[in-house]
């Protein structure tokens, strides 16, 4: 997977930040201490534009697209945040854009990505990939994939560039991982200026596309794909993102759900912050291991979370 390796670059993500700057927000580095004690800071992405770090892979991946490639319109298979951010681009570009969602998707998040304009195409998820190559190919519509793509993890790296600048002493990055583009893109980002920096991923138990995938040495179906951070519910893995975790990440975590829930209270109650279960994940591992070297930057990834299961799990 050494060429793979090759595809994404620290200037590949330094062009893309210029490149998105304008439609994106500089998410703020907020202090963890009230959540998981001192020298634990927290990556904002839930206060992103569109709710999630997704917008930057999207609109990166969008405003390279050639001429043809815009008349034609854009399509891609999501569980909500990626359709949402990809809907917000192609907004921007006034072309079309369909969404193949899952459909046990989050009633907010389809809302969110039909205000947008975008069309959403509702199907199983036992046939997510089957049924957006069908619609792809019936409609000639180009794929911007919510990982397999060097343009849009380019986009996603930008986090990595914003957490270095506001914390050049970081000692350990901890990320989310679904299928391995938000790790992938942050990891080349970090890892090519600061290779001493301890970069931890953390999938669900109960989707785990990427660790498994490493342990088999290519990419494989995940094993089980129920956990209830639907964000991280990947699929699959590729073998781009899979090439560049493999040579950038230190490690890979799996967390429960209970765990990830626990977490997603702690920020909602303690932190003041709301976020979704895939946003939370990576609280979780930190919380579950304290001797993870500080300072320690988590990552909650997107914020969208429906709100009368937010106020489920809060009661819970």
């Amino acid at each position: 997977m050494a060429v793979e390796a090759e595809l994404l670059s620290l200037a590949d993500v330094r062009a893309a930040a210029g490149r998105i700057q304008p439609y994106v927000v500089k998410t703020p580095l907020l202090s963890g201490e009230a959540v998981a004690g001192a020298g634990v800071w927290l990556k904002a992405e839930n206060l992103q534009r569109t709710g999630a770090f997704k917008v930057r892979g999207a609109v990166n991946a969008v405003l390279q697209l050639s001429p043809d490639q815009r008349r034609r319109g854009v399509i891609t298979l999501s569980a909500g945040n990626h359709g949402r951010a990809l809907a917000y681009a192609a907004q921007l570009l006034r072309i079309r854009c369909v969404v193949v969602v899952r459909e046990d998707a989050a009633v907010s998040k389809l809302e969110a990505i039909r205000r947008l304009g975008a069309e959403i195409v509702l199907t199983p998820i036992a046939r997510w990939q089957e049924r957006l190559e069908a619609e792809q190919r019936e409609r000639n519509l180009h794929l911007v994939h919510p990982f397999d793509d060097p343009a849009v993890a380019a986009g996603q790296g930008t986090v990595g560039l914003e957490i270095l600048e506001a914390l050049p002493d970081l000692r350990s990055l901890v990320v989310p991982v679904g299928g391995g583009g938000l790790m992938a893109g942050v990891a080349v980002a970090v890892k090519q200026q600061r290779p001493e920096v301890r970069i931890i991923g953390v999938e669900p138990v109960q989707a785990p596309a990427v660790n498994e995938s490493l342990a088999a040495g290519h990419p494989v179906m995940p094993s089980r794909l129920d956990t209830i951070a639907d964000g991280l519910a990947a699929p699959y893995t590729r073998p781009f993102n899979l090439a560049l975790i493999q040579r950038y990440v230190d490690e890979m975590r799996t967390v429960s759900d209970a765990a990830i829930i626990d977490a997603l209270k702690v920020l909602v109650l303690q932190g003041k912050l709301v976020v979704e279960p895939s946003g939370s994940a990576a609280l979780a591992a930190l919380l579950a291991d304290p001797s993870i070297p500080r300072p320690a930057v988590v990552v909650l990834s997107g914020g969208n979370v429906d709100g009368q299961r937010l106020a489920a799990w809060l009661g819970s």
